[in-house]
């Protein structure tokens, strides 16, 4: 019984690790650069909470690795706050660049069909899968994009514009990418 007990608490199924309290402390830390952004219209401090954020999910990803912490919440959890870290800075941003709204219709409608697909998947071999080259990328794209924009307050509407079309381009086509991993590998 014992070492049934230890099994389940050791491994992929713990809960409290330091990469997951830091990828909590993300979720958590939107709220505030939001407001500063929004509210306070403090954006050098947005974006220093947004930099926090970032050295935390690069740190988290280190810190299960080299200490073996990987947990199966971690490996939801760790994107779930990317993504609504991203959504949220569009979100702000969207406020002064109305085309960016674009991107976050999108960004909604992606996410919804790669966790259909991604359900479909895991239902199907028992496995997830991680990021691949084109989800880095699109990942990279919109990281920059928001840092741009809110350290840049005079953007020039056609970089914002080409910008917005660049994340939007290789966002359908990373989506198109998975799509087609996520069917083969749910067909077997």
């Amino acid at each position: 019984m014992s070492q049934a007990k230890d099994r389940n608490t050791s491994g992929e199924d713990r809960i409290l690790t330091i990469p997951n309290a830091m990828s909590m402390f993300r979720i958590v830390l939107i709220p505030v650069i939001v407001w500063l952004y929004i509210g306070k219209q403090q954006y050098l401090y947005a974006f220093l909470g947004l930099m926090l954020s970032g050295a935390t999910d690069l740190l988290d990803g280190w810190v299960a690795r080299k200490f073996h912490m990987v947990s199966k919440l971690g490996k939801v959890l760790d994107p779930i706050a990317d993504k609504l870290t991203q959504v949220s800075l569009l979100i702000c941003i969207m406020t002064e660049h109305r085309r960016v709204t674009f991107l976050v219709i999108l960004m909604f409608i992606k996410e919804f069909i790669m966790a259909f697909t991604g359900l479909q998947v895991v239902r199907k071999t028992g496995e997830s899968y991680s990021a691949k080259w084109h989800g880095k990328v699109n990942t990279f794209l919109l990281d920059f994009t928001v840092i741009l924009h809110v350290l840049w307050r005079e953007i020039p509407e056609w970089l914002s514009t080409a910008l917005t079309i660049a994340c939007a381009g290789f966002m359908l086509f990373s989506l198109t990418e998975y799509c087609i991993q996520n069917r083969k590998l749910s067909r077997g």
